[in-house]
């Protein structure tokens, strides 16, 4: 291996976790500080713990409830009735028998 060319290596390095845990670990830093670790994750715990980071959740929420108001205040259509009203436009757009759509061309001079 080439000299010079991989980061120093800590085999004790400290590892220090939001919730107050410690470790030693392997690591190019000596220490490092992290917000979850093994003993305070949900998944590792089996406790729901909710995460949130800058209030994301609220503003997840905030959105749901805003789309379930707007989506309540709506007027539900449904497809027949849909079909329904494009075929009287089109049938009230279309020109009625014996009379000419088309202006008359001018004669030319």
């Amino acid at each position: 291996m080439k000299k010079d060319t991989h980061p120093e290596y800590f085999s004790e390095a400290q590892i220090k976790c939001a919730c107050g845990a410690v470790f030693q670990i392997g690591a190019t830093k000596k220490s490092l500080s992290v917000d979850v670790c093994s003993k305070c994750h949900p998944f590792f715990t089996g406790q729901d713990k909710l995460i949130d980071t800058a209030g994301r959740v609220e503003r997840i929420k905030a959105k749901i409830q805003k789309a379930e108001k707007i989506k309540a205040g709506r007027k539900t259509i449904s497809k027949t009735q849909k079909r329904q009203a494009k075929k009287q436009k089109r049938q009230a757009a279309k020109p009625k028998a014996g009379s000419r759509s088309a202006p008359k061309q001018k004669a030319k001079k």
